[in-house]
């Protein structure tokens, strides 16, 4: 049985995790495209962090951090060896429903061009492409993407 968590990512099998999804991403991107957040930030108090256990190993991690109009996804990863099993999904539906609870109702999040699971997994989500957000410019590799969840009523309604 799956249990996602809140969790400290400064435990050596988060931080494990953490340096896999790092090493993933250099192997993939630019460095400068490469917008990753540190153990230490990924602790501070905007961030929620999680992680998905399954007979205590953990295989799935992920974060919103807190804006003051949105929640940021942030470090979403499976790692290879635990993939297919809905692990994304339901790290996913954890990480929005944190952001429910913490009166987010949209979640925006970067994701790049190489990584075709991942961008499926989102569309399959409802999230839709749009423009950078936040401190983010232009980049050719990087796919933004944002989605309403429920819960709270869209601006103007």
């Amino acid at each position: 049985m799956l249990v996602i968590g809140r969790e400290d990512p400064r435990q050596p099998d988060i931080r494990a995790l953490v340096e896999e999804l790092d090493a993933y991403f250099g192997a993939l991107y630019p460095a400068e495209s490469n917008h990753l957040l540190d153990i230490e930030t990924l602790c501070q108090p905007p961030m929620r962090f999680f992680a998905g256990r399954r007979d205590g190993e953990a295989l799935a991690i992920g974060g919103i951090w807190l804006h003051d109009d949105y929640a940021e996804i942030k470090r979403v990863y499976v790692p290879e060896r635990a993939r297919g099993l809905g692990l994304g999904r339901a790290i996913m539906a954890r990480l929005e429903a944190e952001a429910v609870a913490e009166g987010r109702s949209l979640l925006r999040l970067e994701a790049g061009i190489h990584q075709p699971e991942a961008l499926g997994l989102y569309e399959a989500l409802g999230y839709v492409r749009r423009g950078p957000f936040g401190e983010y410019g232009d980049d050719p590799v990087s796919v933004f993407m944002e989605k309403r969840v429920a819960g709270f009523p869209s601006a103007g309604e």
